[in-house]
Parts: C-alpha cells; structure tokens; sequence
C-alpha cells in the first residue's frame, strides 16, 4: 500500500493514524489535506473530521554495505538490540506527547465552546481553568452570569454537560470538567445542607416521612451525606430520573 486516505478529529491526529497504518515514519512520506477539520455548531452539531492523503515516498536504491574486516556476530546482534531499544524509547515518549497534548486539546476545545455559548447570549466572560485532584473547575467571570446559572442552576448544570461532551470528543483521556459562576457551586451547597436539616427536624417534630422535590444526583448526594450520620433521620431516594427524589424518614 502505497496511498491512503485517512480521517481524524485533527490533521495531526489523522497523519498519525495512517503513519501507524502504514507503518511508517513522517519523512517517508508525503501528506496532502483533503479536508479540514470543522468544529461545527457549539462544537457538537454539524462536526466535520479532518481528511489526509499519504503517500510513501520512492525508496532510493538502497547502497551495497561493505564487510567488515572482523566483527563477531554477538556485537552486531548486540547492536541491533540496542536499536530497537531506543526505537521503542522514542516511540513511547511520542505516544506520551501525543497523549498529553490531546488532553490539553480537549480542555482548550471545551474552553472555547463555553465562550462560544455565552458569546451566543450577549455575554462577555472570562474563564479560568483549574485543574484539581479529580477534577478540571472551569470557574467562570463576568457580569450578568445569572443566566448562564439559571434557575437554581439549572442553565449551568446544562453547559457542564456540554462542556464535558465537547471535551471527551477532543481528548484520548476522561475529562471530568466542573463549571462554577460566581461561586455558585459553594453556596448552592450550604442552602442544601440548610434545607436538610430543616426537613430532618421536620420529620423529627411530625413523625412523618418528608419527601423533597427532584433533584440532579450531585444535589441529592449532598443531602445524602450531611443526613447519613444523623442520629434520628435517615434518607433514601426514590422514583426514577429526572424525577427521582430524596425521602427522610425516622430510624427505627
């Protein structure tokens, strides 16, 4: 195989890809673009790959080694080995790199698109990117960001779907982005763990289970884990998605 069309998310990607199929290296070979790569709508809608050609180039006649006076065959074979180690040294430093820079592609793809989106609601922002132990937090800046959060941060948890769509699209890596706004995140928290204690106490004083409006699993799993040492209370959930929803009862 002398020719081959090959597509990726990237050119860079998508040379890589026939470099491997081909079994061969850059310089062996010449590299027309056929397509460039389209990002599409938000980075979702309409997403166009990149298309490459590949052609290996004409070998040149290869020159007549001469003999050497006098080398054992352990030397040579020595030799070889020693080769093929560094070869593959290379190869995994450039699978490495190769790595770590899709990782940062899929970051910077996802950077864009929140902006991409907020530039669509006439919003001017800034996001700084801060990459924690179990997760990356996309903390977003600017004005009017109400309704990038929305309704109890409805609109927000929306965005970080997305945003985690358009990430893992770019990245050989699982990114796991959290977008925060005006440290919504935070104080969105401490009004759930207010509200369960209030309901607990509830529960407490009536006798009676208090069941809680649906919420998202991260809402419920703060509730969950300020209630589960309680001495009095216990919950559970209940109901299916989107509307499944916490429950506290007393202990028996």
């Amino acid at each position: 195989m002398n020719t081959l069309i090959v597509s990726g998310k990237t050119i860079e990607e998508a040379v890589q890809k026939g470099l491997t199929e081909l079994q061969t290296t850059k310089d062996q070979v010449t590299v027309q673009v056929l397509e460039q790569p389209s990002r599409g709508l938000f980075g979702l809608i309409g997403v166009r790959p990149a298309k490459v050609e590949l052609t290996r180039i004409a070998a040149k006649p290869a020159a007549v080694p001469v003999e050497a006076p006098s080398q054992s065959s352990d030397a040579s074979s020595n030799h070889v080995a020693v080769s093929m180690d560094e070869k593959l040294t290379e190869e995994e430093g450039d699978s490495s790199s190769a790595k770590a820079l899709s990782k940062e592609q899929g970051l910077e793809e996802a950077k864009k698109f929140v902006y991409d989106v907020a530039e669509s609601m006439g919003l001017h922002i800034d996001v700084t990117v801060d990459k924690r132990k179990d997760h990356i937090l996309f903390d977003i800046a600017g004005s009017d960001l109400g309704l990038i959060i929305g309704r109890r941060g409805q609109t927000l948890d929306s965005l970080q779907y997305l945003t985690n769509l358009v990430a893992n699209r770019y990245s050989d890596h699982h990114l796991r982005i959290i977008l925060d706004a005006e440290n919504f995140r935070e104080r969105r928290k401490e009004t759930l763990e207010s509200l369960a204690e209030r309901l607990a106490n509830k529960a407490i004083r009536t006798r009676k289970e208090v069941m809680l409006e649906p919420m998202p699993p991260q809402e419920r799993k703060i509730i969950h884990a300020k209630l589960q040492d309680h001495a009095k209370v216990k919950t559970y959930s209940k109901g299916e998605e989107p509307n499944r929803r916490i429950v506290i009862s007393l202990k028996s």
